[in-house]
């Protein structure tokens, strides 16, 4: 116990930025802050005055603060004007190739269109025994999962392409409740996050967007070439599963598809496993038959 508190003192004592300086004991040569000398209690077994605490007499250091890493602040770049933006939106729709443009309104804001790829591994939950959506509840926005508590899972078309409307003051966030909305998914929107798709040197790279970024800005700057940048749909892996987050029937299909890959590796095993006997089996019958 004595010395996981002589550690967590330690350790504090590395953490915290001195104001004034560091004491160092002169028989055990112990250093801390100047501020801590009063919660030090030190086992000391070597003969000196210093029986398990700072004297009084313990030497100043120069302040510590000289190894202190500060962290600086990286500045951000100021936002575009309403002139640097309205010559980005021609130069952009110069090179647009079909309808779709962007447009500035008077207000600096402006609206365009983004193409999402849809690239999910896993089942998605959807309402069951529900009306198809009428121009109604599309004007009125009704939300016709809310009208029923029945629920399945399946899984989305791989690479699907979803395109969506949006404006400058969009935010990722907002892009991914948009996106579930037009699907009708019930999921968490926390289960997803936006990626941008780049191409470099040959590679694909792919790169999580923060929730606060503006995806027609990222489009504005890479302009209407998708081979540049496109935005992909994908899970938010996290590194830790939070199972309490899935519906029963994700879970049970969860279950089936792990129960599947199960099924595949061991006939994968016994495969490799029968074609190394068939081979050792056919070397003993060719060895046997050759003479002495």
């Amino acid at each position: 116990m004595l010395f996981e508190r002589q550690l967590k003192i330690k350790r504090l004592s590395w953490a915290i930025k001195a104001e004034g300086g560091c004491l160092l004991q002169s028989d055990c040569r112990y250093t801390c802050h100047q501020e801590c000398r009063s919660l030090i209690q030190l086992d000391c077994r070597r003969p000196g005055p210093c029986q398990g605490q700072l004297s009084p007499e313990s030497t100043l250091l120069p302040p510590c603060s000289q190894n202190v890493t500060q962290t600086v602040e990286e500045e951000k770049p100021e936002p575009p004007t309403v002139q640097e933006i309205k010559q980005r939106i021609e130069k952009y729709n110069a090179k647009v190739t079909n309808c779709l443009l962007m447009k500035l309104n008077e207000d600096g804001t402006y609206t365009g269109f983004i193409k999402v790829h849809l690239k999910l591994r896993r089942p998605v939950t959807v309402p069951t025994g529900i009306r198809p959506q009428s121009i109604y509840d599309a004007l009125k926005e009704v939300n016709l999962a809310d009208m029923t508590d029945k629920r399945t899972s399946f899984y989305l078309p791989l690479d699907a392409i979803k395109q969506l409307h949006i404006s400058s003051t969009t935010t990722v966030s907002e892009v991914i409740q948009g996106l579930l909305k037009k699907f009708m998914v019930v999921d968490n929107p926390q289960k997803f996050a936006l990626f941008k798709e780049m191409r470099k040197d040959g590679q694909v790279l792919f790169q999580k967007l923060p929730l606060t970024e503006y995806p027609l800005y990222l489009r504005l700057l890479a302009g209407p070439d998708t081979d540049v940048l496109s935005f992909v749909l994908k899970e938010n892996e996290t590194g830790e599963v939070e199972w309490d987050a899935f519906s029963i029937p994700e879970l049970q299909n969860f279950l089936m598809i792990l129960d599947k890959e199960e099924k595949d590796k061991i006939q994968q095993v016994h495969r490799k496993y029968e074609r190394f006997k068939q081979r050792l089996q056919q070397t003993l019958k060719e060895a046997r038959g050759k003479p002495g």
